[in-house]
């Protein structure tokens, strides 16, 4: 992974690095340095904006644009990174670590960069750091012969501001799970299946500081978790249920996490169409999050306690597989007819839900791309959020926002509900009606939440994996959705 550091010089012109990178922003007249560039028209003499200008730069957010120096700075390639519009107060962390990512993408192959964008607090010097990390991410592992050109070998945020080690610090942290978990999601699922998912999360965890539990398929069927083994019984590769657990010796408030693992996605007997099946490897990105989240939990060190479950199988059609109409008991004790074994991730989830509850958490939070009515109704890049506590709800939206993750306050209307019934179990895995899928499959979860407990389901089925092109600090393939903003639930709690 690349390295990252700080400077708190104040003079960029002489920074020795092989590439720097200032904001501009945009403005009436053309671009305009931000906070971060001053000094470097003058040392340019003043052909800086007119250069831009020359190029079509407009300062626009997401722009970016190399000016070789010609020895005017030490650094050889001046990178200039749009802004937009200058902010009346402060600039929005997320703006910033936009265009740190944006910059490090265009600067793949190089040795080492500078960042002088507007690091005006720790805050802010740890947006650039995140973002300029997280667009140096790749995934080469698959590679041979000319592989494509390596990420920006060492980083440097320059910012004079107090206390920014610490936030650097923090982003160095939450950068590495972030990275892992987009690699976990970019790995095929040949060679990641829920055996080998719940080894890495064994030795990666261990390593991390938590308690790591494993239970295998014989485990699985002992104990009931019927929702579980249900959806694994078609694949020769069995399910596991892995229980990561974080605890501080000053926490007073716990959480629970819960994910979807389901390592590839067929759809079962109900088999999806092929167009629709080439990119479920992403299916376990739930888990994914709530296995980053919590290594990044641990290494931060944060007073609260914390338990992640990786509800793990792989969903495929054989003699063995589930069958619509099958009736199972789940770990509630609850009966479910299986309608479509194509909505199986909330059959995992429910059994992940309700043993998360004899963890007598203050919040559970589930996180899964459940729904493809998630992407119809928010896109590619927005999560919906639903909860049985509208403050929970409105609580993690708003610390999505703070993490940079595009997340909307969804409703669970009580007249769907009906829509589930089943002549023969207690409830039926699926609603006829097509119509608000997103919201009829957490209506389905909150039956399985144990009363009493505060719980939050957030559906990323289309912010978990980039079919599109880069942006930002967003690579192509797994993005490591939701991650942050579990670490961001158990700063809250923890504070």
């Amino acid at each position: 992974m690349t390295t990252v550091r700080l400077n708190s010089t104040d003079n960029a012109v002489s920074f020795d690095t092989d590439a720097l990178v200032v904001g501009v922003h945009s403005s009436p007249d053309g671009p305009v340095p931000a906070p971060g560039a001053e000094g470097l028209d003058d040392a340019l003499g003043g052909r800086l904006a007119a250069t831009l200008g020359a190029m079509g730069v407009k300062g626009k957010a997401g722009e970016i644009a190399k000016v070789p120096t010609f020895g005017a700075l030490s650094a050889p390639l001046l990178v200039v990174a749009g802004l937009g519009d200058a902010p009346e107060g402060d600039h929005d962390p997320e703006v910033l670590r936009r265009a740190a990512g944006a910059a490090t993408r265009a600067l793949a192959g190089t040795a080492r960069a500078a960042l002088a964008l507007p690091a005006a607090d720790a805050g802010r010097t740890g947006a650039v750091a995140l973002g300029a990390l997280l667009g140096a991410y790749s995934f080469d592992r698959y590679r041979t012969g000319d592989a494509p050109t390596a990420p920006v070998g060492e980083l440097t945020v320059l910012s004079r501001a107090e206390d920014a080690q610490a936030a650097v610090d923090r982003a160095v942290t939450v950068a590495e799970s972030v990275s892992l978990v987009r690699d976990l999601v970019n790995t095929p699922p040949s060679d990641l299946w829920p055996a080998r998912f719940a080894e890495i999360a064994q030795e990666t965890g261990s390593q991390a500081g938590l308690s790591v539990e494993v239970l295998d398929e014989n485990e699985l069927k002992e104990a009931g978790f019927g929702g579980i083994v249900a959806v694994g019984q078609g694949s020769a590769n069995p399910p596991r249920l892995v229980r990561l657990a974080y605890s501080h010796p000053e926490a007073t408030k716990r959480v629970a996490f819960v994910g979807k693992g389901i390592t590839f996605d067929s759809g079962g007997l109900s088999l999806k169409p092929t167009a629709s099946m080439d990119w479920m490897k992403s299916d376990m990105g739930g888990a994914g999050a709530v296995f980053g989240a919590l290594v990044a939990i641990a290494r931060l060190g944060l007073k609260v306690n914390a338990v992640g479950y990786l509800c793990l199988a792989e969903n495929m059609p054989s003699g063995t597989a589930q069958r619509p109409s099958d009736v199972f008991t789940s770990y509630a004790g609850k009966t479910v007819e299986v309608l479509d074994t194509d909505a199986e991730g909330r059959l995992v989830l429910i059994d992940g839900i309700a043993r998360a509850g004899e963890d007598e958490p203050d919040v559970i939070v589930d996180v899964a791309t459940l729904t493809g009515a998630q992407i119809v109704a928010l896109g590619w890049r927005t999560a919906g959020v639903m909860a049985n506590d509208d403050e929970l709800r409105e609580a993690v939206v708003e610390v999505a926002g703070e993490q940079g993750e595009a997340a909307w306050g969804m409703p669970l209307p009580e007249e769907l509900r009906k829509g589930l019934d089943s002549p023969v179990a207690d409830i039926a895995n699926l609603h006829p009606e097509r119509f608000g899928g997103m919201l009829t499959a957490a209506i389905f979860l909150r039956e399985f939440v144990p009363a009493g407990v505060s719980w939050a389901h957030i559906d990323m089925a289309g912010p978990a994996f980039n079919k599109g092109e880069p942006h930002g600090y967003t690579p192509k393939g797994g993005t490591g959705a939701i991650t942050r903003t579990l670490v961001g639930i158990a700063e809250r709690y923890a504070g």
